[in-house]
């Protein structure tokens, strides 16, 4: 009886429209939110590091890769590649630019993996499907081969790798070895919460109407006035922004410093499987699949330690690619849309319990 909307009236169009029209979801998402900021007073560097951190870049990448083939069904197996885009430009950016505040040049490298990711996206306009993700897959290993090959990125640097420096905002280190895990989870915590709020404007909005149209109809999406070019193009761009962004993230407030290799087709491929699992067309099934699939190995290997199993972590590998797989299997047959879609129905029958209508 506690999730009901009775006596919430809404009384405009305005209400009406909200993203959250019941109390109950406001008041969930506001204890979220707080809850996740009141986490750096637990002053435990390891769930910080290893678990929150990482969850949240990797939530930003699925939502960028979400955004292009959940709202807009252009699929992509670049999304590796673009992370890689970003977290070098922000690279080039802060050795040119010293004085100019880290944080600046880390939303900044958005910008150029979105101009990358137009580029490719082009031949989006005359094929799609299959023939897309091949397409995306040649960006992936062309960027990667530049990654490699082309010294100028990592400033020359003998052992191929990008060495985050430290720098510091308000006199407090936010990058580099002396950077506190709370400072940096707070910087990647506001990031990300401010960029799920642009997202979910977007995907509300007239764009994200426009998205949805190509995505299930394209020809007919066509004769209604919507022009597929500007359309998809922008897709790819703010795909693209949003994986760049959580390449330098990843680079610069998780690593600490990274190779060619972190932004591999392994990656692309996780971030596939996050959006698959959690649900296509979800910003909230981008946080479910990042969770589950960021965490799952972290949870196979030290809760069974506790249970007096012995596992070894080749053996933690093995078993994560295994569940991952089911997982995948599992959805794409009983309920494609994916973790979002089980607990959109689980509220919907909260709401009308104990009836069964």
């Amino acid at each position: 009886m506690l999730y009901r909307e009775a006596g919430q009236f809404k009384t405009s169009y305005l209400a009406d429209q909200a993203i959250f029209p019941i109390r109950q979801d406001r008041i969930g998402m506001a204890v979220i939110i707080a809850g996740a900021y009141l986490l750096t007073l637990t002053q435990n560097d390891f769930l910080l590091n290893a678990m929150m951190i990482p969850f949240l870049i990797f939530t930003l990448a699925a939502i960028g890769l979400n955004l292009l083939t959940g709202y807009t069904g252009l699929l992509s197996l670049g999304t590796g590649a673009f992370m890689g885009v970003g977290a070098y430009a922000c690279y080039k950016l802060t050795s040119l630019f010293p004085d100019v505040n880290v944080l600046v040049w880390v939303v900044a490298s958005g910008f150029f993996a979105a101009l990358v990711g137009v580029i490719f996206g082009v031949p989006s306009l005359r094929i799609k499907g299959f023939y897309l993700a091949i397409a995306t897959l040649a960006a992936q290993f062309f960027l990667e081969w530049c990654f490699i090959r082309v010294p100028w990125l990592y400033n020359y640097n003998v052992s191929g790798a990008i060495e985050v420096p430290t720098r510091t905002l308000f006199g407090i280190p936010v990058t580099g070895p002396t950077a506190t895990a709370q400072t940096r989870y707070l910087i990647v915590l506001t990031i990300v919460a401010v960029m799920t709020w642009l997202a979910s404007n977007l995907v509300h909005g007239r764009i994200g109407r426009m998205w949805m149209a190509v995505r299930d109809m394209d020809i007919a999406a066509e004769l209604i006035g919507i022009r597929p070019l500007p359309t998809k193009l922008l897709a790819f761009a703010i795909s693209s922004f949003y994986c760049g962004v959580s390449g330098a993230l990843m680079v610069f407030l998780w690593y600490g410093g990274a190779e060619a290799t972190v932004f591999n087709i392994n990656q692309s491929f996780n971030v596939l499987f996050m959006i698959i699992i959690g649900g296509l067309g979800s910003l909230i099934g981008s946080y479910l699949g990042a969770a589950l699939i960021f965490i799952l190995p972290i949870v196979l290997r030290f809760v069974p330690p506790r249970l007096g199993l012995d596992i070894q972590a080749a053996t933690v590998e093995h078993v994560t690619f295994m569940i991952v797989g089911a997982l995948i299997i599992f959805f794409l047959i009983v309920e494609p849309h994916g973790l979002a879609r089980l607990w959109q129905i689980a509220k919907q029958k909260l709401r009308v319990w104990p009836f069964p209508y």
